[in-house]
C-alpha cells in the first residue's frame, strides 16, 4: 500500500534508443500519451508504469533511492520510451521541477500524473511527533497537491488535446483505519478528498481528477515479514488472493484512458473485495 518517493532533484534519460520526442509502444489504450508516474521505484510503481508503457504511452518514471534504470531498459524491451526523473516530493519547487521536466521531455505535452509515491511508517498514536506527523502527511498529501496543481498548468493548455488525467494512489485504509497506521490513514483520507475537489475545480479546464485505493498488495517477502497479517487477509479477501501490482496498474491505466472519459472525483476501489466483507 505504501510507496516510495523521496528523493533529490535533477533527472537525466536513461536507455533512450534515439533522440527526439518519446513514444510509447504505438498501439493500446493509452498510445501517444505521454505520463509520469511518482514512486516508480517501489513495487506498486513499477506496476503502474509497466502497464502504461504497455498500453502505449511514454513513461517519466520519478524515483527515490531505488534506481529505476532496469525499468527503463525493460520499457525499451517493449517498445516504448521512458526517462528516469530524480526530485525530493516534499518540497514544493522540486515537485514543480519534476513535473515541467517530464512535460519538457514529452514535446511540450504531458497527459497524465500518477501520484504514486509515498512512505507507510509504523507510528503509535499517543507518541507519535509533529514531525513524524508531518513526515507522512507531507509526502502523501502536500506532493500531491503540488504535483496536481503542476500538472494542471501544463495540461490546461492542451485545449485540443482534451486537458488530461491525474490518478491518487489512495488506499482502503482512507475508510478503514489500522493500528499504527494514524498518520498515513488520515493522509490517505485527504488524498481521496483533494481528488474529489480538483476534480470539480479542474473540470472546466479538461482535467479528470480521481483515485485508486488498493488493498495489500503483495511483494517478495512480505510473507515471511509478516505471516498474521497475510494469513488475516486471505481469510478475508472474497477472491482469495493478495493483490499485485498490475492490479492497480489496469486501474490507473482504465482511468487515464478514453475509456474514462466521464469519470472524475471517483474513488475506484481495488482490494479483491475485502472491503465487502462483514465486520460484526
Amino acid at each position: 500500500m505504501g510507496e516510495e518517493g523521496v528523493g533529490e532533484g535533477g533527472g537525466e534519460e536513461e536507455g533512450a534508443e534515439e533522440e527526439g520526442r518519446p513514444r510509447g509502444t504505438g498501439d493500446g489504450l493509452l498510445a501517444g500519451q505521454v505520463a509520469l508516474v511518482t514512486g516508480a521505484g517501489g513495487g506498486i510503481g513499477r506496476g503502474i508504469a509497466l502497464r502504461f508503457a504497455e498500453e502505449g504511452a511514454a513513461v517519466a518514471l520519478h524515483h527515490r533511492t531505488r534506481g529505476v534504470g532496469e525499468l527503463v531498459e525493460r520499457v525499451r524491451d517493449l517498445g516504448g520510451r521512458a526517462v528516469a526523473l530524480h526530485a525530493d516530493l516534499r518540497d514544493e519547487d522540486a515537485c514543480r521541477r519534476l513535473v515541467h521536466e517530464a512535460a519538457e521531455w514529452g514535446g511540450g505535452r504531458l497527459t497524465a500524473l500518477v501520484n504514486n509515491a509515498g512512505v507507510q511508517p509504523t507510528r503509535a498514536l499517543p507518541g507519535m511527533t509533529l514531525a513524524q506527523w508531518r513526515e507522512v502527511v507531507d509526502m502523501h498529501l502536500s506532493s500531491v497537491f503540488t504535483c496536481t496543481q503542476a500538472a494542471a498548468e501544463v495540461m490546461g493548455t492542451h485545449r485540443g488535446g482534451g486537458g488530461g488525467s491525474v490518478t491518487h494512489i489512495a488506499s482502503i485504509e482512507a475508510g478503514n483505519p489500522a493500528a499504527l497506521h494514524a498518520h498515513y490513514s488520515a493522509a490517505k483520507a485527504a488524498v481521496v478528498m483533494h481528488a474529489r475537489s480538483a476534480a470539480l475545480e479542474y473540470g472546466p479546464y479538461g482535467l479528470r481528477v480521481n483515485t485508486v485505493s488498493p488493498g495489500l498488495i503483495g511483494r517478495d517477502g512480505l510473507a515471511e515479514d509478516w505471516p498474521d497479517g497475510v494469513r488475516r487477509w486471505r481469510e478475508a479477501v472474497p477472491t482469495g488472493r493478495l493483490g499485485r501490482p498490475e492490479d492497480v496498474g489496469d486501474a490507473c491505466v482504465f482511468l487515464a484512458s478514453p475509456l474514462a472519459s466521464w469519470v472524475t472525483g471517483h474513488d475506484l476501489v481495488v482490494d479483491g473485495g475485502v472491503s465487502a466483507r462483514p465486520t460484526w
